[in-house]
């Protein structure tokens, strides 16, 4: 591995780190309990995070991200300005092998064709435009990024247009392309966690698309059981993401992209997998510090005992609109309350911090029968970051923020691995 050429990476949305820890890993001499392994011969060169609107009290996870790598390791600026100064000759961005980023899911649609734009305008989903932009400039060979799953259904109105979209512009540039909606827990990682990853690339060599989504890269990271033929789906995709956002799936009620997917000259092939692991499974409990070291803040007052158990259980009830004075039956299904520690944790959500009472925070039970919310050095590792990755200064709400807009550390170092070994053959 050490005889391969150099991956240059740049990591957009960067959050603290996460892509770029699951591609180089982290060795800091001063830091030896964070030691993680590297996925191949990477090397992240340039990075970008910011948080809206751009108050510097906003900024704790670009903080954290050069407390880290090093205080010139990530640009703290919108990347649109950042896009926008560059065209300008303002500043310089280096020429990099791979881009890999986390970005929002919002609306792709745009207003004109790219004949008429010269070049796409009356853009919505600002983010997924400035990764675009960002690829027209330095076309990497690798693209890496993940997103929520709902990206392949939405929006509810024309179900797999945005999906559609996003494939149009990356056909545009020449990608070749796979996806996977990756559930971690079922590759071994300690929490239940859906994303959807993207990987677009430059190949010289045409796909049967079917046989591409059982044996290409994203199946040899994460193996999956060889689909039959008559369950995988075939969609063309628009040479204009102008004419998907007008026509793409209107009045389909399901979007033609499932779980997993490829794309090549504008075809598309789709189906749902099933997953093929057979490795080591890890837990809840298996992250969790000892009790000793939990500050008292993180146990549940007696007295407010009751006030979790009714938010995570079952209801029924009648309820009125503040505003309107509508009233309405309300019901939900109840949560598991405290949390199993015996099997992956749920979601982290970017709420798990604060002392207030929630649906949707984790609550354990210790061995001396009392419950306690997660610490954030278990939050960290539930993502796969080294125990302790975000204690830089951050309060437990910062800290919490920034590992539920993470992702698995772990997914896109599988994928590294498999497209290391692909480089270097």
């Amino acid at each position: 591995m050490s005889s391969q050429k150099t991956i240059r990476v740049a990591e957009l949305f960067a959050g603290v780190g996460g892509f770029r820890l699951g591609l180089e890993g982290y060795h800091n001499p001063n830091e030896p309990q964070m030691e993680l392994p590297a996925a191949g011969p990477y090397e992240t060169v340039w990075a970008n995070q910011w948080e809206p609107p751009g108050t510097e009290a906003k900024q704790f996870a670009a903080r954290c991200y050069r407390a880290r790598f090093g205080e010139d390791a990530v640009v703290n600026e919108d990347i649109h300005v950042v896009l926008d100064k560059f065209e300008h000759g303002e500043i310089e961005i280096p020429d990099v092998d791979m881009v890999v980023g986390g970005f929002p899911c919002q609306d792709y649609s745009v207003a004109k064709p790219l004949s008429q734009a010269g070049g796409i305008e009356g853009k919505k989903g600002v983010l997924w435009w400035d990764i675009y932009r960002f690829l027209q400039h330095k076309r990497p060979r690798y693209v890496l990024l993940e997103n929520v799953d709902r990206l392949l259904k939405s929006p509810a109105s024309q179900r797999g247009r945005d999906f559609a979209i996003i494939l149009s512009c990356f056909n545009d540039l020449g990608y070749s392309v796979e996806w996977r909606v990756v559930n971690s827990a079922e590759y071994g990682f300690p929490q239940r966690r859906k994303r959807t990853y993207i990987l677009a690339r430059f190949v010289g060599e045409e796909w049967d698309l079917g046989q591409q989504i059982a044996r290409g890269l994203m199946a040899r990271a994460f193996p999956i059981e060889e689909p039959n033929s008559s369950v995988i789906s075939y969609v063309e995709i628009p040479d204009d993401p102008y004419i998907a956002t007008r026509d793409f799936n209107k009045g389909g009620k399901l979007s033609p992209f499932m779980d997993a997917g490829v794309m090549q000259d504008g075809r598309a092939a789709s189906c749902k997998i099933v997953e093929a692991y057979e490795g080591p499974r890890r837990t809840l409990g298996d992250v969790l510090v000892p009790d000793a070291e939990v500050p008292e803040e993180f146990y549940i007052e007696l007295d407010k005992l009751s006030q979790w158990e009714y938010l995570k259980g079952a209801k029924r009830e009648k309820r009125v609109n503040k505003k309107t004075g509508f009233e309405y039956m309300y019901s939900e299904g109840s949560m598991a309350f405290p949390d199993a520690l015996d099997r992956p944790s749920r979601t982290i959500l970017t709420g798990e911090g604060g002392r207030g009472a929630s649906r949707f925070k984790h609550v354990i039970k210790t061995a001396d029968g009392r419950y306690r919310r997660l610490v954030p050095d278990e939050l960290d590792q539930l993502q796969g970051f080294p125990r302790g990755w975000t204690n830089t200064g951050m309060t437990d709400g910062h800290r919490a923020f920034c590992m539920g807009n993470a992702l698995v550390v772990g997914i896109p170092h599988a994928i590294g691995q498999v497209l290391a070994e692909l480089d270097g053959a």
